[in-house]
């Protein structure tokens, strides 16, 4: 069964984060709550957190994964990012948005799309997932919960525990979450190409 933590959303306490955290260090799967909707979450460095979040949402080896970072530091880290995506995603974060860019060595192959060696970033607006990037000291392997038959992320932190409580170990609960997914953006080749509108607003993509 999963494990399931009521966080305080505008206050979220360092107690039950570091329960978190814990759990994520010994390669546990989450379920936590963003600013668009819930996602699924483990530690880049968990090798099975990877193939059970393709199995969870039913995709294939071509799915973009997100590595969702607590800062731009962080996410330069991760990615190769030209002037022009610089000023892009400078402007947009934090926010609900997704940007495809080319990954940098420090990234795992296995967690890059097979074809284009890129992967997702993303920094997020939400103060419990901002309190839980700094407390692990890295970024989260993560994916929007999706369910398969299914075009919105998951918003309810008891739904989520009844429904996928033998396949994730820990649900955290944070409050009132948004029904919609980020806005994907597509900078790896030097032009920005929205590949799905969401949250963000994707007119300054166009």
């Amino acid at each position: 069964m999963a494990r399931y933590i009521d966080i305080h959303p505008d206050n979220p306490q360092e107690r039950l984060l570091q329960q978190v955290v814990d759990l994520l260090r010994d390669d546990a799967l989450i379920a936590y709550p963003t600013d668009s909707g819930y996602a699924l979450g483990s530690r880049v460095g968990n090798r099975e957190g990877r193939d059970r979040i393709l199995r969870i949402r039913g995709l294939d080896e071509r799915h973009h994964f997100t590595l969702v970072c607590k800062d731009f530091s962080q996410l330069g880290q991760l990615v190769h990012v030209d002037n022009a995506a610089f000023r892009a995603v400078r402007a947009a974060t934090p926010g609900p948005y997704t940007f495809i860019l080319p990954a940098t060595p420090e990234v795992p192959k296995r967690l890059l799309h097979p074809k284009k060696r890129t992967v997702g970033v993303r920094i997020p607006d939400h103060t419990v997932v901002q309190a839980l990037l700094d407390l692990l000291g890295e970024p989260l392997l993560s994916s929007t919960l999706i369910l398969p038959g299914e075009t919105e992320p998951r918003t309810m932190g008891w739904e989520i525990k009844e429904e996928l409580d033998h396949v994730v170990d820990m649900v955290l609960e944070a409050g009132e979450t948004p029904a919609e997914p980020t806005t994907v953006v597509d900078l790896s080749d030097g032009s920005s190409v929205v590949l799905r509108v969401g949250a963000g607003d994707p007119s300054r993509f166009e």
